[in-house]
């Protein structure tokens, strides 16, 4: 059999003990709120017990080498399944969250960081829970970075090592993956203390810094409170606006700060065009915001910035309602949708190198239609792309646009309203949190039938694993042995 089961139970198991260490720290949370914890104390005893029990096939893991690239793709996949379940489980037992397809929504959303919700109340949930609830992304938002930079180049996924575009990266990462990862780790780590320091700065309390943080640098967009930041000081939103744009930020940009490579950051594409991209449509949507709705200048930028790098970054973090503003304001946002942070960051969408792949292939087909004769390469990063790189670059966009209509026209035919459907989809592969209609940033998606739910529940999961790597699963193909 292609799957290795083996494989399969060691890194289950790894999941599901660091869930259980997820669950004690909601414990002490729940403790120092006098809450009722017995749904965490379940919760822990289910995946410890259960993550011990698989772990005990380690030891003839370490003697399974097993190179089958088929089975990796039914591991990862699974995993991000199973954490789903799992991180459902004091949704359900507590009761806070009713039913199993609004539980499971809830945790997929969170540890995909996508940030959708179907709560209508959040502040009348415990704190422990909602501490849970903002902890599955930072857990998640780790996950995909190590996914990412260690797992999925290796699996070859529409040459999915374009987040750096340095086979001397990976020559480097290979003999010392534990070394690059715990770095990336502290990157990490750093980066939600730091936010969470400045976040207390400006008097927000220890509680709800540090759930704003995880929401932050795991671009997830999950608030304590109803009304997300619009509450909190212009101090604060400035804070999280530039820790969205760190976290949308290729981390290996971030490793090479570490390491003062600066010639690699400066050299980096993707990275320079991320700022261009956020620059241009936060200018473009401020300015919308300051003509046509009398707001003063530091108001009107301080709204269009933030909702665009939230937008673009896939936070989902909202000062307001841009619903209400012009319309040719929020269809600007609506479009953000499908540019995605850089690529090796936890923000999701298609991705800025991506796009900016699609930009030069359109530039060289116009200097051809002129210069019939000239041989026009397309580079990033001052390094030629090969035809094949094109081609799969290509052919991601249209696949991830095809899967977009088709979600779309599937939400539409159970009876959701084409605005709400089309967003609903577009918000949930992106992993951004709110959408158009129904969905925008003053609803949430508690009236949706099951059924659609459901739907959106994988679709955040394809989304945030790349597409390829769960349609894989759906060929034929895949299951010869």
């Amino acid at each position: 059999m292609f799957i290795n089961p083996i494989q399969l139970c060691k890194v289950f198991s790894r999941l599901l003990l660091i869930l259980s260490c997820g669950f004690i720290i909601s414990i002490i949370v729940g403790l120092l709120y006098n809450e009722d914890i017995s749904a965490f104390v379940i919760s822990f005893a289910i995946t410890f017990i259960t993550g011990s029990l698989l772990y005990q096939f380690k030891e003839k893991s370490e003697n399974f080498r097993s190179k089958e690239i088929r089975s990796s793709y039914f591991t990862v996949t699974t995993s991000w399944l199973l954490m789903s379940l799992a991180g459902s489980l004091p949704y359900l037992i507590s009761g806070s969250i009713p039913g199993f397809t609004n539980a499971f929504f809830e945790s997929a959303s969170g540890f995909t960081t996508t940030g959708s919700s179907i709560l209508s109340d959040i502040e009348a949930l415990p704190k422990s829970i909602l501490f849970w609830r903002s902890l599955t992304h930072w857990i998640g938002g780790i996950g995909i970075i190590v996914l990412v930079i260690i797992i999925m180049p290796s699996l070859k996924t529409g040459g999915y090592h374009l987040f750096t575009l340095e086979s001397s990266f990976h020559e480097k990462i290979k003999p010392k993956i534990k070394s690059v990862a715990r770095r990336i780790f502290y990157i990490y780590l750093l980066l939600t203390l730091a936010q969470t320091v400045l976040l207390m700065a400006g008097d927000m309390n220890l509680y709800e810094s540090l759930c704003h943080s995880f929401g932050t640098v795991a671009t997830g967009g999950f608030s304590p409170k109803n009304d997300s930041l619009a509450g909190y000081s212009p101090y604060i939103q400035y804070v999280v606006m530039i820790f969205m744009i760190l976290a949308g930020t290729n981390f290996i940009i971030h490793y090479y700060i570490l390491k003062r490579e600066f010639t690699k950051v400066r050299q980096n594409d993707e990275f320079w065009f991320y700022l261009f991209v956020i620059g241009l449509i936060g200018l473009i949507v401020s300015s919308a915001l300051y003509f046509s709705m009398n707001k003063n200048m530091e108001q009107s930028f301080r709204e269009g910035f933030f909702q665009v790098i939230s937008i673009i970054t896939c936070t989902g973090f909202a000062t307001t309602d841009y619903l209400q503003w012009p319309v040719f304001a929020w269809v600007t946002i609506f479009f953000s949708m499908f540019l995605g942070g850089c690529t090796g960051s936890t923000a999701g969408g298609i991705k800025m190198v991506r796009h900016l792949v699609l930009l030069k292939n359109v530039k060289r087909m116009f200097l051809q239609e002129t210069s019939p004769h000239g041989v026009f390469a397309v580079k990033i990063n001052n390094k030629k792309l090969t035809d094949e790189f094109n081609s799969k670059i290509l052919a991601f966009i249209t696949t991830y646009l095809m899967i977009f209509a088709f979600g779309s026209l599937l939400l539409i035919f159970i009876g959701i309203g084409p605005q709400t459907a089309t967003s609903a989809v577009a918000t949930c592969m992106a992993g951004i949190g709110p959408g158009i209609g129904s969905v925008g940033p003053a609803g949430n998606f508690a009236h949706l039938p099951d059924m659609a739910k459901t739907l959106l529940s994988l679709l955040m999961i394809m989304g945030r694993l790349e597409i390829y790597t769960v349609l894989i699963l759906f060929s034929g193909k895949f299951w010869r042995v």
